[in-house]
């Protein structure tokens, strides 16, 4: 089972902070500020570097860490929803910011931003929702939020792209058989964005979990 470690449980009690969610932020000692900074540190590292990612070229279309990191971030900041919405965000607006640099000077033809684009950061707000689910950090859990979300997000985009009016996609017709052609044309993309949630999230997950351990064992001992 993927649950917090003893160690870290008593940790809390020593610290006086019942929600795990808050425990990395117990300001008693400098050691303790000195993991609230690396954890910072840490999440900058991850917005900066999958932002990056995301615009490398000959990439997978599909196959990035934003809904990973949405569902991680939903996860970790329970208690404080704001930064769980930001940190995926945060990492978008970089990325497609990057993008439209690259588009403005002729090295990509994919626009960072366009009409309509707040759809999308409206949909993958919702997809950080799934993370406040995962209650008990269990493996389980951890995948099954892997595979809900990149599939919601299949379905209600794909259903917005064939239901506006606006150009999106391949203009399909506004029938059910439209409906089923349009989520036809996206099956490649889902494909590799479900494996990218599964295998970002295991990063995700599985590093805090070592690293948290791994800081707790080391503060008792």
């Amino acid at each position: 089972m993927f649950r917090f470690p003893e160690a870290y449980t008593q940790y809390e009690e020593k610290c006086g902070v019942h929600n795990r969610q808050k425990a990395y932020f117990c300001p008693e000692t400098n050691d303790q500020m000195k993991i609230n900074r690396s954890l910072i540190l840490s999440l900058v590292i991850m917005v900066l570097v999958s932002a990056l990612y995301r615009i490398m070229p000959n990439r997978p279309m599909g196959f990035a860490p934003q809904i990973a990191i949405g569902l991680f971030s939903g996860a970790l900041f329970v208690a404080d929803k704001k930064w769980a919405f930001a940190l995926p965000l945060l990492s978008m607006f970089l990325s497609d910011l990057l993008y439209q640099v690259l588009y403005i000077n002729g090295m990509t033809d994919i626009m960072g931003f366009y009409d309509g684009q707040w759809i999308n950061y409206l949909l993958f707000a919702g997809i950080t929702s799934f993370g406040f689910l995962i209650r008990k950090n269990r493996v389980s859990n951890v995948v099954v939020a892997a595979l809900a979300a990149p599939t919601t997000y299949f379905l209600v985009s794909n259903f917005l792209v064939w239901a506006s009016d606006r150009g999106f996609g391949l203009n399909r017709p506004k029938t059910f058989q439209g409906l089923m052609l349009t989520y036809g044309d996206a099956l490649p993309f889902y494909g590799n964005s479900l494996m990218a949630t599964v295998v970002f999230s295991a990063v995700l997950f599985g590093t805090y979990y070592l690293a948290k351990n791994y800081l707790a064992q080391e503060k008792l001992a």
